[in-house]
């Protein structure tokens, strides 16, 4: 029986996540900041499901968090780094240290986390690591600048990562889910205490207070879930995932676009070549 370790499993994509991982049968370690946040996803299911407190920035909690998951369930199988929380700011309003704040939590975190669970998957030369990002890291939109930097540079290292581990049987995936009807916009989203006049028209349309989309996304978690647990236990999980018909729709538009632009400029591109 395989064994997964999900972080953020309080709300939203990782708790529906940790549900269809314990549905499944499969052994599930289920972590958030307070353990009694997924106390109850334990209580049915003990023999099988262990309920961790886990702050993803603090490297003791993450230390302790993979002995005891290996301790109690032999090893970890699946390694999901989900949590995160919004943070919309034009890039001159945000604050240097919530912006430290969100890349420890988004980007130092997960790495951590991926470090502390290589050594024993390298041993069995099996395993899996799913990186949970956004398809803003392909939108960038105004007032989401560091947010989309945070999980680009998680993905950016998911790919030289998965270069390094192929060949040793240990997979590594990239989700990025589209809207989905979850608490990210709404009680999990923060934002700038600073607000700047000049970006009302921009970023300024993305705080919470003018933010409409919450309550409307048209992603279902439980669904995500679903496909992701498909994903990841298929015989060649995929290096990227996209979760949503909206997440597809803007990839595909948007990799046109780029391709357009690309086009455009190819000339210049290939003028810079000593013998061009």
């Amino acid at each position: 029986m395989s064994t997964w370790l999900i972080t953020g499993c309080s709300t939203g994509l990782g708790r529906a996540l940790a549900e269809a991982v314990i549905a499944a049968g499969r052994n599930a370690v289920v972590t958030a900041r307070s353990a009694a946040k997924v106390a109850d996803l334990a209580e049915a299911k003990t023999d099988r499901v262990l309920a961790l407190p886990l702050d993803v920035t603090d490297p003791q909690q993450v230390t302790d968090t993979v002995r005891q998951a290996e301790e109690t369930f032999g090893g970890i199988d699946v390694l999901v780094n989900n949590a995160g929380y919004g943070y919309r700011a034009a890039v001159e309003e945000g604050d240097d240290r919530d912006i430290r704040t969100l890349f420890e939590t988004q980007f130092f975190g997960p790495v951590a986390m991926i470090k502390a669970v290589l050594p024993a998957m390298r041993a069995r030369r099996a395993g899996a690591i799913v990186n949970i990002s956004t398809i803003g890291v392909q939108i960038m939109p105004a007032g989401s600048g560091y947010y989309a930097a945070s999980k680009a540079a998680l993905e950016a290292m998911s790919g030289a990562l998965h270069a390094e581990l192929k060949p040793l049987g240990i997979s590594v995936s990239v989700v990025e889910p589209g809207a989905f009807r979850t608490d990210f916009a709404g009680r999990s989203l923060t934002q700038s205490g600073t607000v700047i006049d000049d970006y009302a028209d921009t970023a300024g349309k993305r705080r919470k207070e003018h933010d409409t989309a919450h309550g409307t996304q048209p992603g279902d978690p439980a669904k995500a879930a679903e496909a992701i647990i498909a994903a990841i236990e298929s015989d060649e999980p995929p290096a990227l995932l996209l979760l949503g018909t909206d997440a597809l729709n803007t990839y595909r538009r948007l990799a046109d676009a780029k391709l357009d632009t690309i086009t455009r400029w190819a000339h210049l591109t290939t003028s810079t070549d000593i013998n061009g």
